[in-house]
Parts: structure tokens; sequence; C-alpha cells
């Protein structure tokens, strides 16, 4: 039986045979393009079917803030509310752990509401102390079209995903990067100013090192944690390529090869030498803040950005899947939901056979959007699907009729 501690996690007196993690219910309110909605389902694979345009994505993009973060697209909070509505929003969920419930939400307050703080998080009616309280209840990795390029973008598209990935496996994460982010900033103003008061710059230079080395040492274990997961399927015959994680970095390299407390001294005595370097650049040239994740094709040995686009998008399916059977074995058995859009037109028939096989392997309530039906016919005994119009999200039955659940007044 699943208990819910006073800490906000999930524990249990005996390991059950499968345990299972899920959305019994959605709701939205002034959301994107939909006035209300409110969706009641099982633990199965949910399929949403529509023309582009028509609210798919938003959707995914609000289960998405049932997790710590701003969801799967970035936006800012504001950018989430309605057109021509009153400028807040509100995203409610059941959530089920082993058939025990629990209830999550999140909102932003209208436009100039009297104690208006922003985005706000509930638990059972409660307010938490803030939405990353949320990340103790509900973990949600997702893939989206936007990522494609991951592996060929920038170093911080990629270091963002890292980020993402190692907040799933330590939720401090996100503290220490935002504390980092605040030190350097202090920094990077001294620097501005040209100041030069070793005493001002020591203190916050140590706050740095002491912050910096344990991004840097939690981002190491993460990707030790993934590249080491098991598979019971050898690589040879993994429907998805497996990839092989590298870290650069300064702090990252020398973790390595020494113990932590050398490596917040070394860095520590850098920034303190550097300072004259990093205030003719204008900002901090290193630390963590410069890191990088290297991904490399496995069965091919091949950096993945010398790799076609099909292995690329192959490549970084494989590598949600095993992220999120990594934080199943790390979560008692739980796996995280899987947000996956416009996933199978990308993928040719034996393919996507193999993903919704992997997806009933690991046991994830996944969210798949798409516009042809057609696509997601294997899971057609094992998946609840949806219709979405613009307006209106209608539910198939067994009987093949849509019945509508929901039409937009606004």
């Amino acid at each position: 039986m699943a208990v819910l501690t006073s800490h906000g996690s999930w524990t249990c007196d005996h390991e059950p045979a499968a345990r299972r993690l899920s959305l019994a219910r959605i709701g939205l309110s002034n959301f994107r393009n939909y006035t209300h909605a409110a969706l009641s389902l099982d633990a199965t694979p949910v399929v949403l079917t529509g023309h582009n345009g028509s609210g798919k994505t938003n959707i995914l993009e609000a289960v998405s803030l049932l997790a710590p973060g701003r969801g799967l697209r970035g936006a800012a909070f504001g950018e989430l509310a309605r057109l021509n509505g009153d400028g807040g929003w509100a995203v409610s969920a059941r959530l089920s752990v082993d058939g025990d419930e629990i209830a999550l939400g999140t909102a932003q307050q209208p436009a100039g509401k009297q104690n208006a703080t922003g985005r706000i998080a509930k638990v059972d009616g409660e307010q938490a102390s803030g939405p990353g309280t949320l990340g103790d209840y509900l973990q949600i990795l997702w893939l989206i079209p936007a990522m494609d390029g991951l592996f060929t973008g920038p170093g911080g598209d990629r270091r963002r995903f890292l980020d993402r990935l190692v907040a799933t496996f330590d939720a401090a994460h996100r503290t220490r990067l935002s504390h980092f982010e605040r030190a350097m900033r202090q920094r990077n103003r001294l620097l501005d100013l040209n100041e030069r008061s070793a005493k001002l710059f020591d203190a916050i230079e140590c706050q740095m090192a002491e912050i910096g080395t344990a991004i840097a040492a939690a981002r190491i274990e993460a990707v030790d944690r993934l590249s080491n997961g098991a598979s019971p399927i050898p690589a040879e015959r993994r429907p998805f390529p497996h990839a092989m994680l590298a870290l650069t970095g300064t702090l990252e390299e020398a973790l390595r090869e020494r113990p932590a407390v050398d490596v917040e001294d070394e860095y520590a005595r850098e920034l303190a030498v550097k300072r004259e370097r990093d205030r003719a650049a204008g900002r901090t040239l290193s630390g963590p803040h410069r890191a990088d994740l290297l991904v490399r094709h496995g069965p091919k040995d091949m950096p993945a950005d010398l790799c076609s686009t099909g292995e690329q998008k192959a490549l970084l399916i494989g590598l949600v899947l095993a992220h999120a059977a990594a934080l199943k074995d790390a979560r008692g058995g739980l796996a995280p939901l899987l947000l996956l859009d416009e996933i199978a037109a990308h993928l040719d028939e034996p393919r996507r056979e193999a993903l919704f096989s992997e997806i009933e392997r690991i046991g994830s309530q996944a969210w798949l959007t798409g516009t042809d039906e057609t696509m997601f016919a294997p899971l057609q005994d094992k998946a609840q699907f949806f219709t979405v119009t613009d307006g209106s999200i209608s539910r198939k039955g067994t009987d093949g009729r849509l019945d509508v659940l929901q039409v937009r007044t606004g």
C-alpha cells in the first residue's frame, strides 16, 4: 500500500509486484485556447489526435505545469492565459498512486488581483510553499519537436536539458541553480562597477564555489545513473539506440579525479585569479554555467551531432526512455508521466510499434499527440483516445462513437 509521508514523498511497507502513477483527472480553466476543459482518465496511455493548431499541445503543456519549472514550452506564465480573458489561468488534477489519489493544482491569479503572488501551487487544497513542491509528488518527462535540434544546437540547450534531467533525481538541484545564478549576477555586477574590494569578491566567490561544485556533482551522479542503468534488452536488440554520455566543464572534469572539497577550493582560487579577465569580458567565464553534455550514438560510437536527422531522433527517444526507466528505478517502481508531442509522425511503423511496446514495458502513462489516429492503431485496445478540435474535446468510446466532453464558450 502506498503511503504519503509528511515530506510529500511516497513510500510503502512492502514493494508491490507492479506500481502505477497516473492522472485520474485533469482540468483546465482559461488556459491557452480553453475556457474550461476536464478529462477523466484511467492509467493507460492517452492519445490526442486532431488537426494542427487545434489545442493538442496546449493540453500537454498544462500537464507539464504539474511539475516544477515553466513547462514544456518554457513560456512566461502570463502567456498561458486565454486570449481576452482576465489574465489568470488554472490547471488542476487528481493524481493516482497505486490507487490512492491526491489533488494537485497550479495557477496564476488574474492580473491586478489584490495580493497576487504570481504562480501558485496547491496540494489537497492547501497552498504549497512554491511550485517546486509539485516535484515531490509527480515526475514528468517530455519530448517535443522543438527538441529535435538538441544535439546540433548551442550548449545552453543541452545544459538546460541536462539540468531538468538532474532535477528529477535531485529536487534540490533547481534551488542550487537559482542560488548560483544569483551569486554570479552579484559578482558580474561588481565587475561591471569596477569594484576592487577583495572582501566583497571573496564572500561571493566562496558561495559560488560551494554551490557550483554541488551542481557539477549532481550532474555527474545523474549522468552515471543514466549511463549505468540496466536494461533487460541487449544493446544490439534495443529498438532505439542507447546514448553514451559525457560531461565537459572544469568542475565536472575535476570531480572525476579529485575530492569535492579540493575542487571547491580550486574553483574559488580560480575565480579570484581570473577577476581581471572576467572584468574585461564583462561576465564570469568559468563555472558550471559553461558545462556541456556530450552525446554519442552508442551502437555507431559516433558523435550525435554527426548522425543523420533520423538517427538523432531515434537517439533522443532512446535517451528519454532510458531516463524514464532510470527514474522508475530510483522512485521505487513508479514510472514518470511521458509527454510525447507529434512523436509518431517521425517514425516508421516498426519503430512506432517498438515505441508503444517500450512505453508499456516501462509502465508510464504516456500522453501522445498526432494528426492521424491510424498511426496509433497498435494502441487501440491499450489506450484512451480523444479527438481535439478548435473548441472541443471528444472521447472515442468502445463503440467507435465520439462523445463531446468539453465545448469552449469563449
